[in-house]
């Protein structure tokens, strides 16, 4: 994992002064068209996402995507070593900023054309276990005119992060509010979160 040392670093940096960090390249084109090969987003196998911990319901006017689970056992080779990448990164936030991270979990994600989140944040009143939001973007070819930015809330001012393949977005899930602005081409995304918990345990 030492050719990734960088990125590590660099999103270490970000999370202790900034909260947040993004980072190009965390997957090569190779790897974008790797798991977009294995058809991970089609339509047929994803769910309508709900909102709430407790007592999910879909409510379009809040949040659009669609959702499947990343089921880490059953995982394609492709997925697996991903998962691998981002276990080194937790590990290496451990050692850099003392999280005591211990899990993650996530879900492709697909937003159709039109649809968008509303302001959230991503720690739950009732559960606290999200530490680090992590999102991984896959579209190829992105331009600033198809929207589908991540706004981020900070305190001086707002940032915009349009979703290029391959780009690494995590930041402070207890802290920074966001949103994804409405997309005018289907988004797609691998989202998810380093706990402070293993997923069994909850």
């Amino acid at each position: 994992m030492s050719q990734y040392q960088n990125h590590f670093e660099t999103i270490a940096n970000g999370l202790a002064e900034s909260g947040y960090a993004i980072v190009d390249n965390f997957l090569d084109e190779a790897e974008v068209h790797a798991i977009l090969a294995l058809n991970l987003f089609a339509e047929d196998t994803l769910r309508k996402a709900g909102i709430g911990k407790a007592t999910k319901h879909v409510n379009e006017a809040i949040r659009g995507d669609s959702i499947r689970w990343i089921e880490k056992e059953t995982a394609p080779p492709e997925v697996k070593l991903l998962l691998e990448r981002l276990d080194a990164l937790r590990l290496s936030l451990n050692q850099n900023l003392f999280l005591s991270l211990k899990d993650y979990e996530g879900h492709f994600a697909s937003y159709p054309v039109g649809s968008f989140y509303k302001r959230h944040l991503d720690q739950f009143k009732s559960d606290s276990h999200r530490k680090i939001s992590v999102i991984i973007y896959f579209n190829e070819q992105w331009k600033e005119n198809e929207g589908g930015q991540l706004r981020m809330f900070l305190k001086e001012s707002n940032v915009d992060i349009f979703p290029m393949a391959g780009r690494l977005v995590c930041f402070r899930s207890d802290l920074i509010e966001h949103e994804v602005l409405p997309t005018h081409r289907t988004r797609l995304s691998i989202t998810g979160w380093f706990l402070d918990r293993l997923v069994g345990d909850f």
